[in-house]
């Protein structure tokens, strides 16, 4: 009887010990968006509204920007249809610049931020980059226009261009800011450190390094052929896309190789752990930034290639379609990767945290008198 009330005081003892033990201290709250990231979010914002006003007006029946034999101006109701569209996507910026800058936007399921945010980005990056490239070989004197030369049979007017991709350059640059500075809020221990510092074991290693190897395989068709483009080769054109080609088109299509080649250097440096020295963001930022490239685009580019096609001399060819659903698989595959690597980063995050805070409790209730 006397054993049994000894070990109920004791137990009685730990517990209000381990009850009146404060806890270790926890991470702090996400600060609100200070001044600066509320600009940024206006400037989002007020990017988007050149080309949804555009896009309103061209659905209303406007043909402002449009020049006389525009193939825009074949079929109205698919032009209403894909402008419409069109404006929901812009619309998503707004959307995400408000999540990223609210205090509900940290509650949001992972997936359901990320996804977007990595479609946003694959769509942006190629303008920031192909856009700028344009123009600088434009201004050497390499690209030129087959158009007529007062206009008619142009696609649209050349100041829609200028204005709608400024706009996309100031989306993209606005929302990286702002995601970037989330996912430091939000996610950033899951980031921390160096390639050589992650673990050589976890539950998906051999997976990932399977699936990196095959992604960096099935990467080589896109790369070759934009590629052998760029260069001028115009193997597996249609020939309404040889006669059209100029120094903007070889640019852009060096670009897809650009981001062919970030894709598989970030995916195999995670799975391999190459460039060890190297901060994880690195590999980290090639592989977001170059499977959204590659999976949007080639989406992108099979959907413009097949949506009001008549003349068969502009059809893609199968081997041009092949290479943009390689680039979709390859995009998707490398995202994929990802999700597992930060589904374990973030397991073993939390275990740490949890045995962080047992050891507290029981030094703290062991040094109980």
């Amino acid at each position: 009887m006397t054993s049994q009330s000894t070990s109920t005081a004791n137990a009685a003892a730990t517990a209000t010990a381990a009850s009146t033990t404060p806890a270790p201290p926890a991470a702090p709250a996400a600060p609100p968006p200070g001044r600066f990231l509320k600009a940024v979010r206006a400037v989002a914002v007020l990017a988007c509204l050149p080309y949804v006003a555009l896009k309103v007006a061209w659905v209303a029946g406007s043909e402002v920007g449009i020049p006389r034999g525009s193939s825009l101006l074949d079929d109205r109701a698919t032009m209403a249809v894909a402008n419409s569209l069109t404006v929901l996507m812009d619309a998503a910026v707004v959307v995400l610049a408000l999540l990223l800058t609210q205090a509900w936007g940290m509650r949001v399921k992972a997936w359901l931020l990320a996804l977007p945010m990595w479609a946003a980005t694959g769509l942006l990056a190629p303008i920031m980059v192909g856009f700028p490239l344009q123009l600088l070989v434009r201004a050497l004197g390499g690209g030129s226009s087959t158009a007529a030369a007062d206009g008619s049979g142009a696609f649209l007017d050349e100041w829609v261009f200028g204005v709608v991709y400024t706009g996309f350059i100031v989306q993209g640059l606005a929302l990286g800011v702002l995601f970037t500075a989330y996912a430091r809020r939000r996610w950033g221990r899951l980031w921390r450190g160096s390639v050589g510092e992650l673990p050589c074991s976890g539950s998906t290693r051999a997976a990932q390094r399977t699936a990196a190897t095959a992604a960096a395989v099935l990467a080589l068709l896109p790369a070759t052929m934009h590629a052998l483009w760029a260069c001028g080769a115009a193997t597996g054109l249609d020939s309404g896309r040889i006669a059209q080609r100029t120094g903007d088109f070889h640019a852009v299509e060096a670009m897809h190789v650009l981001f062919a080649a970030a894709t598989v250097a970030g995916v195999l440096m995670l799975a391999f752990r190459r460039g060890r020295t190297l901060p994880l963001k690195v590999p980290l930022a090639l592989a977001w930034v170059g499977s959204g490239a590659m999976a949007c685009w080639g989406g992108w580019l099979s959907l413009a290639a097949l949506t009001g096609v008549e003349d068969l001399a502009d059809r893609p060819t199968a081997l041009m379609s092949l290479t943009y659903a390689v680039q979709m698989i390859v995009g998707m595959l490398v995202i994929t990767i990802g999700a597992y690597f930060f589904a374990e980063r973030t397991h073993r995050a939390e275990s740490a945290h949890s045995t962080e805070r047992t050891h507290f409790t029981e030094h703290a209730a062991a040094r109980r008198p």
